[in-house]
């Protein structure tokens, strides 16, 4: 199933929703007692989507109203996560292009909660700040259940579901400062969606294309059989060391192509718009004002 945080018109509270064929299901017109987001539909654990999927199935049997996607706004596909996490040098080409380094342990920030932003919303940030803000086409994994001490074996058992990240960054201050969560945390510099896809329907995560349109150029394309480290590998390392909430984001890291490495150099600027898409789950769209 896909699942999207979405509001029609004048509303100001996203409602969760299921994402059919482009249009969308609000669950509390389906649910007498709907979950009231995504985080409260995982953790009510694996009963729970059963109900979702049974009050689905039967309001289209029903032959319930839909609303056409592009009708309504999006908010971000995860609210309230538990935590997000993010993992830096995963792909061996974007992080040579960096001159990063990725064979030695595996690099791992937090991203603040206010960077999370929604599919199609504007992204703002002051010029006298930063001028080099860039764009990371990112897997983002959802996890379903609390996570400790978890073998690669089994680690993707875990996920809930899956999403798009673009991890934006300001380059200038990334390279200026020894820790990572604050070039990257800026209000809305983390679009997520447009949806969220549950795991059944995405048999391997390494399986999948990631592409970067920005301004009508594809900048980055790659798969994600170019991790250095695979999803479950990464959700192993981390569990190894502490226990990884359910509704935590993970973001897996972003391949080669960034803007800082072009000759010249591509950044994201003001009126800039940039899609990042992974097959599977959907594009997802940011517009840019430097203010």
């Amino acid at each position: 199933m896909k699942f999207a945080h979405l509001r029609v018109e004048g509303q100001m509270t996203p409602r969760l929703s299921a994402v059919v064929a482009e249009a969308a299901l609000f669950l509390d017109e389906v649910m007498e007692t709907p979950p009231r987001d995504l985080q409260d539909l995982i953790e009510q654990g694996p009963s729970g989507l059963a109900e979702v999927r049974e009050a689905v199935d039967t309001a289209l049997a029903a032959g319930a109203s839909l609303t056409p996607v592009h009708e309504v706004r999006h908010s971000s596909a995860v609210l309230r996560p538990a935590q997000v996490i993010a993992i830096g040098a995963n792909y061996a080409a974007h992080a040579s292009e960096l001159k990063l380094r990725s064979e030695t342990a595996m690099t791992v920030f937090s991203l603040w909660p206010n960077s999370l932003a929604g599919h199609g919303a504007t992204t703002t940030w002051p010029d006298d700040l930063t001028k080099q803000v860039d764009y990371e086409a990112e897997l983002g994994v959802i996890i379903g259940r609390p996570a400790r001490g978890v073998h690669v074996r089994d680690a993707l058992d875990y996920v809930w579901g899956y999403t798009v990240v673009n991890d934006i960054t300001a380059r200038d201050l990334q390279f200026s400062e020894a820790q990572w969560s604050r070039c990257k945390s800026f209000d809305g510099f983390t679009p997520t969606g447009p949806v969220v896809v549950t795991a059944d329907e995405i048999p391997d995560p390494q399986d999948l294309w990631l592409t970067t349109n920005l301004d009508g150029r594809i900048l980055q394309d790659a798969s994600t059989n170019e991790m250095v480290r695979t999803v479950a590998e990464i959700i192993s390392y981390l569990s190894r060391s502490a226990t990884i909430p359910a509704g935590t984001l993970i973001s897996t890291g972003s391949p080669g192509g960034a803007g800082y490495s072009r000759s010249p150099q591509v950044f994201l600027r003001d009126g800039s718009t940039v899609t990042v898409s992974i097959e599977g789950i959907g594009s997802l769209t940011t517009h840019c004002r430097v203010i």
